[in-house]
């Protein structure tokens, strides 16, 4: 047995993204670098507003036919196309849709060997993402034990790994409080890219009153349940496991025991 555990993940998408500029359009207006999307990896990124506000984030890697790919949440898949190419007019760059792969996600054990199999680059906890054009088969190829997205959100929560439009919330979440910079998302070398100011200056000029932690949860809530404290708006609290959740709160009203809901909500620092 491989020791792995993993499953499909169907809720993402892969696109295609082609041409002799590809690369230098994402280069411009992703927050990481693109010089890093080299074979047998792949690079975290998201695309800000002006502002410096997520919009999405996804996972960039290099096509075997010197295409990129952009591996992405399905329910902003589309949304993500739009915006892309309005970066691509006037430039030999285009988006040609799917890229014909599935998902799947391993972890433990050993590396998989099948389809195309790359390390998760945020941690080495979430092991590995797999792209094939049969998940499934790629998936049991690897002989691994079937898991289910509540394990993976466990191993995610643990390790402070923000999902897509959960704890990254469309037009109001800014990066570096969902903590990018521990995920190797943002580059602050690589020169400028949509919202770089913003990141920029709250990277090296200001000190964060409110990020994202992780929780114990006594209770139940529902994602996006609002967190008080003696009454006082402190935060939201988003993904739950295993007694454990993830939230953004303002850590000046971190303190003892919040409340989101019926839920109690304790922030161990």
């Amino acid at each position: 047995m491989s020791g792995l555990q993993g499953f499909v993940d169907c809720q993402r998408s892969v696109l295609r993204m082609e041409g002799a500029d590809a690369r230098d359009v994402l280069q411009n207006v992703v927050t990481n670098d693109l010089d890093r999307v080299v074979s047998g990896q792949a690079v975290y990124a998201a695309l800000l507003t002006p502002q410096g506000k997520y919009l999405f984030d996804f996972m960039l890697l290099a096509g075997s036919d010197g295409a990129l790919l952009i591996d992405t949440a399905t329910d902003g898949a589309e949304a993500l196309v739009q915006r892309l190419k309005m970066y691509c007019l006037r430039r030999d760059a285009r988006i040609t849709g799917t890229a014909g792969l599935g998902v799947a996600l391993v972890w433990g054990g050993t590396p998989p060997d099948c389809g195309l199999a790359v390390p998760d680059p945020r941690t080495a906890a979430l092991g590995w993402r797999i792209y094939a054009a049969d998940p499934e088969a790629a998936l049991a190829a690897t002989g691994e034990a079937p898991a289910d997205r509540a394990a993976y959100d466990a191993i995610r929560i643990a390790n402070l790994i923000p999902a897509s439009n959960i704890e990254l919330v469309r037009d109001e979440t800014y990066i570096l409080e969902a903590g990018f910079e521990a995920l190797n998302g943002v580059d602050f070398r690589k020169g400028c890219y949509v919202g770089q100011e913003v990141t920029a200056r709250m990277k090296h000029k200001t000190e964060l009153k409110k990020r994202l932690v992780q929780v114990r949860v006594e209770g139940e809530a529902a994602p996006g349940t609002p967190v008080t404290t003696d009454g006082k708006p402190a935060g939201t609290l988003f993904s739950q496991a295993q007694g454990r959740g993830l939230a953004h709160l303002r850590i000046d009203r971190a303190g003892g025991v919040l409340e989101a809901g019926a839920a109690r909500v304790i922030y161990e620092g």
